[in-house]
């Protein structure tokens, strides 16, 4: 399968139209559309190391969640971090497409995963503006806030999340992964006692005993890294000969 055919492939899986207007996603580098597609590397994101690791490896393309280049490159040329991938990728022949906000959006995308990693049930899109990202569903019985963050650190790998809470027990919980401090009082709109997401504010926080739904922040990393198993599934759908394997892309740790 061609990189051409692979990508047409994904894009009717993880349709552009679900993308939101401000996102920038898909085909990021590609010196040969043409050139056929043996191996794959899947990441949250394109960082210099997993550049640097597909080169090295062999890897024919880099399927990411974020997108590799999100902001206009005002130069090609060695010396900015985004301009030095896209070159050594492009002068090694391999390829990079990235899928964001719609895979946030689309079914069966980063937030049905999350969700369904956490068990939740009878789970339903939510979102402000006609962007319904985020999820919405039901625990099988009530738990505390703390039990919850413990579920969340077990099925998402992360070693710490942070708490507030409004002093309810946890059963109908709302979700977005990644930076989804705009989405609060949405998911407070859409009946939640609880919301987890990657990112909060500070007063966000430090307002949700006052406001009475309980927050936990469980990094931006941590809530949309579950995703890329389920790219690996697809890329297999697409080519059940291909091999793709998933890296870790995280390079910060908790001291």
């Amino acid at each position: 399968m061609t990189v051409r055919e692979l990508y047409a492939f994904l894009e009717e899986r993880i349709p552009r139209a679900l993308s939101c207007d401000w996102d920038n996603d898909g085909l990021m580098v590609c010196a040969n559309d043409k050139a056929e597609v043996r191996r794959v590397l899947v990441a949250l994101d394109i960082t210099a190391a997993v550049a640097e690791q597909a080169i090295k490896e062999g890897y024919d393309l880099i399927v990411s969640h974020h997108p590799l280049i999100f902001r206009p490159i005002k130069a090609l040329a060695v010396g900015e971090t985004v301009a030095n991938k896209v070159i050594r990728l492009l002068t090694s022949g391999v390829s990079a497409m990235s899928f964001h906000t719609r895979l946030d959006a689309v079914e069966g995308g980063v937030n049905d995963v999350l969700a369904n990693t956490l068990g939740l049930s009878d789970i339903t899109p939510f979102g402000k503006d006609g962007e319904e990202m985020g999820r919405i569903g039901n625990l099988a019985k009530p738990i505390s806030l703390r039990e919850f963050a413990e579920l969340v650190k077990s099925a998402t790998g992360a070693e710490h999340v942070q708490i507030s809470d409004a002093g309810k027990p946890v059963s109908r919980v709302a979700l977005l992964g990644g930076g989804g401090a705009g989405e609060v009082a949405a998911a407070a709109a859409a009946g939640a006692d609880t919301y987890l997401t990657g990112e909060l504010k500070h007063d966000q926080l430090t307002e949700a005993p006052e406001r009475g739904m309980n927050l936990i922040m469980g990094g931006h990393f941590f809530t949309e890294n579950l995703v890329c198993d389920r790219i690996r599934e697809l890329l297999l759908e697409a080519d059940e000969t291909l091999t793709v394997d998933v890296v870790n892309s995280y390079p910060a740790e908790f001291v």
